[in-house]
């Protein structure tokens, strides 16, 4: 249970301590300490996010600006919903804005995911042949924003994981040249090491402009950071 201290400014957490239970692994309790701590995963409960992650896509979209009323986004890896919940008012994708392009956000996973209110939620593997080819029919045409914050599953093994996510990043870069609109934007989670290098270029071939940014809500420990390549070639 998390306490309070009243202080000057109102309220503020303790640290929570998480003894060791028998059973239970120092990495496992390490995690849970960490999840009571992280002021972002009590910030998406009060503000109804399904996860932490979701501060990650409303900084991104600060800088970048690409989730803007009357945009088709496709949201690979949904589950659990976090980037869709952002995603659903900055497009307008509930008519909410009055005089404003009504968008799409469009939510594809392996996975069943709850619904969400303005969002259009799928199961699907994008890479399936026809996958791009679903979302297009789903979406009444090409998107004009991809975005993922895929990760494969941990192997424990540092190289492995960064090849295995760059693998997973480099096939969503694929599918986004399958379904974006000329001018369109993609957006993924990479990590910091050597084979990022080959994705930036073949980027680089196919968007105008490419960028990298670790969102402040990404954990200080993370190697994770994001690509954002906007301008899509066609």
């Amino acid at each position: 249970m998390v306490k309070s201290i009243k202080s000057g400014r109102g309220y503020r957490d303790l640290t929570v301590k998480v003894k060791t239970a028998r059973g239970r692994k120092l990495s496992s309790k390490l995690w849970l300490e960490r999840q009571l701590n992280d002021p972002y995963v009590k910030r998406a409960q009060v503000e109804g996010y399904r996860g932490r992650a979701a501060f990650k896509i409303l900084e991104l979209d600060e800088k970048y600006r690409f989730l803007v009323p009357g945009a088709r986004v496709v949201d690979l890896g949904c589950a659990p919903g976090g980037w869709c919940q952002v995603s659903v008012p900055r497009i307008n994708a509930l008519g909410e804005k009055s005089g404003k392009k009504v968008g799409t956000i469009l939510g594809v996973d392996l996975q069943e995911v709850e619904p969400i209110p303005g969002a259009e939620i799928h199961v699907l593997d994008f890479m399936e042949d026809d996958a791009d080819e679903k979302v297009k029919t789903w979406l009444g045409g090409k998107a004009d924003v991809v975005m993922s914050d895929m990760a494969a599953s941990s192997s424990g093994h540092k190289q492995t994981d960064h090849l295995r996510i760059m693998a997973l990043c480099e096939t969503a870069a694929y599918f986004a040249f399958d379904v974006l609109e000329e001018g369109g934007t993609f957006v993924a989670k990479v990590l910091a090491g050597g084979a990022e290098g080959d994705l930036q270029k073949l980027l680089k071939q196919k968007f105008k402009n490419v960028a990298h940014m670790k969102p402040p809500s990404s954990r200080a420990d993370s190697s994770e950071k994001f690509v954002i390549a906007t301008g899509f070639r066609g």
